[in-house]
């Protein structure tokens, strides 16, 4: 099943980044997706990490909000920038973290990064350490609406 899966992600990264969509050319591009899908199987690397099927349809809709998230994190950092004295609060803080598979503290983690004004510094066992820009930024990660979503997602809840 994995294998499908990968053929599918595969071709449609493909498909969305080629923009030419001949016969030829799309026959050529299935008969890529197949070899390397076949080359990684033969690799023994495929596992539920490499290609996280689990997640499922429940993943769109966090990107969706986390894409708001980052919009707004994104003018709190213009703020910083056209008035430092007044926005600028760095700050070093740990928050305890919910997630307990590594790709759901992976998740979490990138997506603190992901968002402007934030950056995960260290992550360790149940426990996340993030530099914010901004007050705002950092009552956003230790409010732990990221974290709930995240593990929501994962379904570890």
């Amino acid at each position: 099943m994995r294998i499908v899966g990968l053929i599918l992600v595969l071709l449609a990264v493909w498909l969305l980044l080629s923009g030419i969509y001949t016969p030829l050319i799309i026959g050529f591009g299935i008969a890529s997706c197949i070899l390397v899908a076949l080359i990684v199987r033969r690799m023994d690397v495929l596992d539920h990490e490499g290609l996280p099927i689990q997640l499922g349809l429940g993943i769109i809709p966090y990107w969706g909000w986390l894409f708001i998230e980052i919009f707004k994190a994104n003018i709190d950092v213009a703020k910083c920038i056209l008035f430092p004295k007044k926005y600028l609060q760095p700050s070093l803080f740990s928050c305890k973290i919910t997630q307990k598979s590594d790709l759901g503290k992976v998740i979490y983690a990138n997506s603190i990064t992901l968002t402007p004004g934030t950056v995960t510094v260290d992550l360790h066992e149940d426990t996340v350490l993030v530099h914010a820009l901004t007050k705002l930024a950092a009552d956003g990660v230790k409010s732990g609406d990221m974290d709930q979503r995240v593990t929501d997602v994962m379904g570890e809840a």
